[in-house]
């Protein structure tokens, strides 16, 4: 693979590094602070086109690849994880399947006006008692005349506060087979329930979500037949976990940075700390961490847009890039001691965040069962 960047990328990643530091980057602890979603900055990314970057442009997007868009994911993340968090849900989970699998309504009412920040998407797969057992998927929806009611409980889900529509995961029919359903915000049965605070991602709402006898109508069964939820799910998890390791890019770039600036700058005996061995030592190893966790990345999403198989590749970009941006906010938080630990720098901000890109996109142990299995 040639990791020389094409002039296209190199203009998209050059476009949102600006934009992390001229718009997101000076608001980044206001945002965090409000636990609020950044609506205006959600607003400014669709207007630079985020939102449509994979999808074609007959529907409005610009058809760019994953690359393309791994990059410009990585430098919203150094600015905010909460917007990356609810930038990458509006452009992939949320929206990839009313692309994929939605009406001429559903794409005119609801798909196109999501890539243009009009409308908010979520998805709905994780319950009190399944997470990576998709056997586990308790909602049920019962096939009634004209489309199908929902019933089950669903959590942690991403954006839901203040979403307009939600991808649902339920199981249908006699077969009870995971099937996918498009539920409007204003469906009889949709309760948004109570909001979970976390100790990260603060500006990015996530709560609980319950159907309580919700209709459906056949229009919104999204799945072209009962059961191939998993099937259709499947064809993007790769996606999902290379743009999480995107994400863990991002914040540990920030973090690394923030590490190097204190370390210039912060005087100890006479001399500043990056002139001590035990300092330099823990920024080397983090840049080689992170310098090897980007080709990593760069190298899944390269084979995604190539259409080569990518399955391991993903999950290894993912575990490595999460793993590596967690340890890496660590060492930067040691290299800053009590400051590290200060609400008025930004590397407790990192610290906090990183564990986000450790836990969407499957867990550490989930995709180290993943890689075995392919290279067992």
């Amino acid at each position: 693979m040639n990791f020389d960047l094409t002039e296209e990328q190199g203009a998209i990643r050059d476009a949102f590094a600006r934009f992390c530091d001229e718009r997101i980057a000076p608001q980044a602890a206001a945002i965090d602070e409000a636990r609020a979603f950044p609506h205006q900055l959600f607003q400014e990314l669709a207007g630079l086109g985020l939102f449509g970057m994979r999808y074609p442009e007959d529907v409005g997007g610009s058809g760019t690849g994953l690359c393309e868009f791994s990059l410009a994911l990585a430098e919203i993340a150094r600015g905010s994880m909460s917007l990356a968090g609810a930038a990458a849900m509006q452009s992939l989970m949320g929206t990839k399947f009313l692309h994929a699998l939605g009406n001429s309504d559903i794409i005119e009412r609801l798909f196109k006006p999501a890539l243009r920040g009009q409308k908010i998407g979520a998805i709905c797969m994780t319950e009190p008692n399944a997470g990576s057992d998709l056997e586990s998927i308790a909602t049920t929806a019962r096939p009634v005349d004209g489309g199908y009611v929902l019933n089950g409980q669903k959590t942690w889900i991403t954006s839901a506060p203040v979403a307009d529509f939600f991808t649902v995961f339920a199981k249908a029919g006699a077969a009870g087979k995971l099937t996918i359903f498009l539920v409007e915000r204003h469906f009889k049965g949709l309760i948004v329930g109570r909001e979970i605070h976390k100790m990260g991602v603060w500006a990015l709402p996530t709560s609980e979500v319950a159907f309580d006898d919700c209709f459906v109508p056949a229009s919104h069964r999204l799945s072209k037949e009962e059961g191939d939820g998993e099937a259709q799910l499947r064809k993007t998890l790769a996606e999902i976990r290379i743009i999480t390791g995107a994400m863990a890019l991002g914040v540990a770039r920030a973090a690394l940075a923030a590490a190097v600036t204190y370390a210039a700058q912060r005087k100890q005996f006479g001399k500043t700390i990056n002139r001590f061995q035990a300092i330099q030592f823990k920024l080397a190893e983090m840049a080689t961490e992170l310098e090897a966790a980007v080709h990593l990345v760069h190298y899944a999403a390269w084979l995604h847009d190539a259409g080569r198989p990518h399955h391991k590749e993903a999950a290894m970009a993912k575990l490595n890039a999460s793993e590596a941006a967690a340890r890496i906010c660590d060492q930067a938080a040691r290299v800053l001691a009590s400051y590290g630990y200060a609400m008025e720098y930004p590397v407790q901000r990192y610290l906090r965040d990183v564990r986000f890109t450790l836990i969407g996109g499957g867990t550490s142990e989930i995709l180290k069962l993943i890689i075995a299995k392919e290279v067992g």
